[in-house]
């Protein structure tokens, strides 16, 4: 499997990083991981995918069901990209207008401490 994943706490945020292919094989590994910090309290997530290199709809199917577990549970989670290959899964599938996609780490951390509201949230 070619898929790495770290985790690190940034205040009552957690960010995910995701490395490598996020394929049929792999997914399920995904799904345990996300399930697991969702689980244990940590709803405001931010999932970098930043060295993502492949990403297929059983991918793209586990980040849905992580984005509706958690914001059934009051939370959030955006993700964080870069790759035009990947980016363009969420354009063709438009979950680019689903998902809070952003271009840095950073810029995730800090919209989710301003509070900015999700694509399809708020008014």
């Amino acid at each position: 499997m070619d898929l790495s994943i770290t985790r690190a706490d940034h205040g009552d945020q957690t960010v995910v990083h995701l490395g490598g292919e996020i394929d049929v094989y792999t997914a399920p590994l995904v799904r345990e991981k996300l399930d697991e910090q969702i689980q244990g309290g940590r709803t405001q997530l931010v999932v970098d995918l930043t060295d993502v290199t492949f990403l297929d709809s059983t991918g793209l199917g586990v980040l849905v069901g992580r984005l509706k577990l958690t914001r059934t549970r009051g939370g959030a989670m955006r993700l964080v990209g870069t790759d035009d290959r990947v980016l363009k899964v969420f354009s063709i599938t438009g979950l680019d207008k689903v998902f809070e996609i952003h271009p840095t780490l950073d810029a995730a951390l800090a919209a989710s401490e301003a509070g900015v509201s999700a694509p399809g949230e708020g008014s």
